[in-house]
């Protein structure tokens, strides 16, 4: 045993004692084999490991050795509860060559270990890997469990059918990375000479080497902007087992692998944003109700869709009532788990969705947390016999406090502070803003909110009082059409500058005017970024949703380019070598491109790092009857794992 491997030992055994307090231990086997491709490995040490609860730490349950047909039985004491993650490894003697995910109880009795399998849990646990061992608080490594099971079946040791078939398959190109990277283990998994070549792409940006394959794995999913090229040329040599892989680098810029959800495929039509539970589960904001074509008109969505964090709808979703109407980019979970949701009023124009049909402008939606519609007809703010002080809106954001939730108004600018106890007492202030969009509030309960048409952000306290110096404008801080904007753990202020973006509630200006940018404020309101722009690159096309993640880095998701693009945050922590805050990650001149991505909007991390994306608009809409997207995009494994639900600044997943 190595000093680092007994260094690992208390820390495994206090994680084993923790689990074994709930319950006795029960006799299990399991039995499978060891792969690459279609040649069975023999002579290799299968081991079986109980994930623990902090990254590198994991406990061995049972080991055996392939026969000559690369055939192995194994029996184990199962770990009690349904909250113990499995996952199973293989190599000559302690070298990992190859893994699988088992998951949570019940886990498979058989299983087979192949490069696919070893890819599929490598990014799925990419951010809970460390030494070449798994671990992390829930539900962080057991949602993740669940996404690796979507690119690939350890029962059988090939792709997972979510990753074969539409609307992933052959519509875009993670099936074909997958089975690249799958390609790229081979040689490693076959002879131990072949892993130097893998062991130096897949090293850290600092130089740290792998502790075997699935630590390798992990390490390209983390940095997946990092040796793509030559990542490519090492899945194209021999032995490449698995047909059907990438074959050309064409439009090649990263190793995600981004998997689409459609949910039933008849209720998802222009999602949003996102709000996620403390379980990970994700609700969505939809604009239209669905229609399958663009040609044909719709009214606005009265559904709620809620995924799992396996990437399918749960029981009961999409969620129905509570005045949902074309909802827009405000959802938001207050401290006591109700839902909020604003009622943008998305919908075709007359005639395509009849005037007696359309949306209204003025209304917050309330669900708790069982789906139960706290919301008649939703909110105005005010009593029936009242004008409304919710106008168009959009960002509706939960204070941490609890009292109240804020809603920024697109339609007149302003914005309103709604009572959680009394939702039809809501007060609303002219803070100086025109077309108010998004809102974030930072550790000191400040309320700051951008102004996509004036180039401002107010920053206000929680009584509605503008603090000295607001709003900013313009140049002091690089606004440029600000939309989304984010806290960072630190309670810094990131800022998505679409440089062209107007929104119709109800007047629409789509003339560009400037250069896709994003911009810092820190804590308290003092802009960092100052200028014509922020800070640009990353792959910038028109900057919408922007969210931070565990490591507190930047994401933004773009309305055009069909793609997304990282920046480097506060402290510059797993940046590229050389580069400090605010300076891409992503590629300069591309960002991560997806294929399967049309028009971005909404962008959230959720507690397993699995960025969640929201394509919003096809690519070509016809604004006139149905524009909206039909999926959701999660990146497995690529952020940060965040505690959730956000309310206020991120809360990180992981100690750092």
């Amino acid at each position: 045993m190595s000093r680092s491997s007994r260094a690992l030992v208390p820390a495994a055994v206090a994680a084993a004692l923790a689990a074994a307090a709930a319950g006795p231990a029960s006799a299990a086997t399991l039995h499978g084999e060891v792969r690459s491709g279609h040649r069975a490995l023999a002579g290799q040490t299968v081991a079986l490991h109980l994930a623990g609860t902090v990254p590198g730490q994991a406990t061995t349950l049972a080991e055996t050795v392939t026969d000559r047909r690369g055939r192995f039985r194994l029996r184990y004491a199962a770990p009690p509860g349904r909250g113990a993650v499995l996952y199973a490894t293989a190599g000559p003697g302690r070298a990992v060559r190859l893994a699988a995910s088992l998951g949570t109880p019940p886990v498979p009795r058989r299983v087979v270990l192949t490069e696919l399998t070893t890819v599929a849990a490598g990014f799925a646990y990419a951010q809970f890997t460390e030494r070449g061992r798994v671990g992390g608080p829930p539900p962080g490594p057991q949602n993740a469990a669940l996404m690796a099971a979507n690119l690939a079946d350890a029962r059988t040791g090939r792709e997972a059918a979510t990753v074969r078939r539409a609307p992933n398959g052959a519509q875009t190109t993670t099936l074909r990375k997958l089975r690249a990277l799958a390609n790229a283990l081979a040689g490693c998994a076959r002879r131990a000479r072949a892993c130097a070549a893998l062991d130096r792409l897949a090293a850290t940006p600092d130089g740290r080497r792998p502790a075997g394959t699935l630590q390798a794995v992990a390490n390209v999913a983390r940095h997946p902007w990092q040796h793509v090229r030559p990542l490519h040329a090492l899945a194209q040599a021999r032995p490449a087992p698995y047909r059907g892989a990438l074959r050309t680098t064409r439009n090649l810029t990263d190793w995600l692998l981004p998997l689409r959800f459609v949910g039933d495929g008849v209720s998802i039509d222009g999602p949003g944003n996102f709000a996620i539970d403390a379980d990970g589960r994700v609700y969505v904001a939809n604009n239209y109700a669905f229609t399958p074509t663009d040609a044909e008109p719709t009214c606005g969505s009265d559904l709620l869709p809620v995924f799992g964090p396996d990437g399918r709808y749960v029981a009961g979703s999409p969620w129905r009532g509570g005045g949902l109407s074309g909802a827009g980019f405000g959802i938001s979970f207050d401290p006591a788990g109700r839902l909020w949701v604003g009622n943008f009023g998305f919908a075709s124009p007359p005639p395509g969705c009849p005037p007696e049909q359309q949306p209204p402008h003025d209304t917050v939606s309330v669900f708790a947390s069982d789906g139960t519609p706290l919301s008649a007809t939703g909110f105005r703010g005010a009593p029936d016999d009242a004008p409304a002080p919710i106008d168009w809106p959009q960002g509706t954001v939960a204070h941490p406090a609890g009292d109240a939730v804020w809603v920024a108004n697109c339609g007149d600018g302003r914005l309103v502070r709604v009572p959680t106890d009394a939702p039809n007492a809501a007060a609303a202030f002219d803070v100086g803003l025109a077309q108010a969009f998004d809102i974030a509030i930072d550790h000191q309960g400040l309320v700051y909110a951008t102004g996509l048409g004036n180039d401002r952000l107010a920053i206000v306290r929680p009584d509605g009082t503008p603090v000295p110096g607001s709003p900013l404008q313009g140049a002091q801080a690089g606004l440029d059409r600000p939309m989304g904007i984010a806290a960072d753990s630190a309670g810094n202020m990131w800022i998505a500058n679409s440089a062209r973006m107007s929104l119709p509630c109800p007047d629409l200006d789509m003339r560009p005017r400037g250069t896709p940018s994003v911009s810092l404020v820190a804590a308290g309101g003092r802009p960092v970024t100052t200028g014509a722009t922020g800070f640009t690159g990353g792959g910038l096309t028109i900057p919408w949703g922007i969210a931070v993640d565990g490591n507190d880095n930047v994401w933004v998701a773009n309305f055009s380019g069909r793609r997304i693009s990282q920046l480097c945050g506060v402290p510059a922590r797993g940046c590229r070598p050389g580069t400090t805050t605010g300076d891409p990650i992503s590629p300069d001149d591309t960002g991560y491109v997806f294929d399967g991505l049309v028009r971005l909007t909404g962008i959230q991390v959720d507690p397993s790092g699995n960025l969640w994306v929201a394509n919003n608009w096809k690519r070509v809409p016809d604004v006139a009857a149905n524009p909206g997207g039909y999926q959701v995009v999660v990146y497995p494994g690529a952020a940060g794992p965040l505690r959730t639900p956000l309310i206020g600044p991120p809360v990180p997943l992981l100690p750092r």
